[in-house]
């Protein structure tokens, strides 16, 4: 696998979190330079470990995970979509309080986004690749793009408002279902 291959998968890999990334952005609440940077983090070092387990799980445990973790991926990010669009409807200053690069919220979007790694892992060992490289380089594209998508969003946030706090809530939806129905249909 040569390192264009590697890089497009990488980038494929990243498109949940970056999109993730701006509904957070967008939705005010991750400012400053520690909240960015847990997220930015731990995004990047699921997408980093998720592979190297998957690559490491062996076929029984990947059939066992493969049967339901679309399903995983669907209700950790309907939960999360679910209450950024509650808090986009209420008062302007009422979800200012919560922040997503913390806690249970952080690990279950940083799980959402990367659940599907698990499998490239996997197929990655079938084909006879060293997980180490194509690990690594899924992770720094992760988390760059997720630095990308969380600028992004706070531009699209500021100017738009508690809307894109909405929009972000769907588009979290909409990845969920997008999982769900590429793993029922393919």
């Amino acid at each position: 696998m040569n390192s264009l291959e590697v890089l497009l998968i990488a980038i494929s890999m990243a498109m949940d979190a970056f999109a993730v990334s701006l509904g957070i952005g967008a939705d005010g609440q991750c400012e400053g330079i520690r909240p960015r940077f847990r997220l930015i983090f731990h995004f990047g070092l699921f997408q980093f470990l998720l592979p190297i387990a998957g690559w490491f799980a062996g076929l029984n445990l990947v059939r066992f995970i493969e049967s339901f973790d679309h399903w995983v991926a669907f209700a950790l990010l309907v939960f999360v979509g679910g209450r950024m669009i509650r808090s986009g409807f209420d008062g302007v200053n009422s979800s200012r309080s919560r922040d997503p690069s913390r806690g249970w919220t952080m690990l279950l979007l940083s799980v959402a986004v990367s659940i599907d790694a698990l499998a490239v892992g996997f197929s990655l060992a079938l084909i006879d690749v060293n997980i180490w490289y194509p690990a690594v380089i899924i992770g720094l594209v992760t988390g760059l793009l997720s630095l990308v998508g969380l600028k992004l969003g706070t531009i699209l946030g500021r100017k738009f408002g508690k809307q894109m706090e909405i929009v972000g809530g769907l588009v979290l939806i909409f990845i969920g279902l997008r999982i769900v129905i590429g793993h029922l249909s393919g």
